[in-house]
């Protein structure tokens, strides 16, 4: 198992960018799907990207392909979420998440390892 720790929130301006971290500990981190989801409160936390063992396969919600990109540097044990055009609706916690199972990659039940999150703010 491996803990993780988000960090880059923070308030943006509606069309900005910003750049979330993932830092995980121990040795195992490239045995690990990581996957970022997102929760704003009263809502369901839900899937927004992932990222296969070697970064070699990502994938996207609907709402955030093409503005979003997923990526990870093992070396490192560190995976990042670029996020561009950032909308007010995009505003939420942000948690990375990893799991060792190809499975569902939008089902947050099957991860089990979680960071404490990292909230992003878009104002309009």
């Amino acid at each position: 198992q491996v803990q993780l720790v988000e960090s880059g929130g923070g308030l943006v301006q509606a069309g900005g960018s910003r750049r979330l971290s993932c830092a995980a500990s121990g040795r195992t981190f490239s045995r690990y799907i990581l996957a970022w989801f997102r929760q704003v409160p009263g809502k369901e936390r839900e899937f927004v990207a992932a990222i296969s063992w070697s970064g070699e396969y990502t994938y996207y919600a609907d709402s955030v392909k093409g503005r979003f990109t997923v990526s990870r540097d093992n070396a490192k044990n560190t995976a990042y979420l670029q996020m561009n055009s950032l909308k007010p609706e995009d505003t939420a916690d942000y948690y990375c998440a990893t799991k060792s199972t190809l499975g569902t990659m939008q089902d947050r039940n099957q991860y089990d390892g979680w960071g404490q999150g990292t909230q992003v703010t878009v104002s309009s």
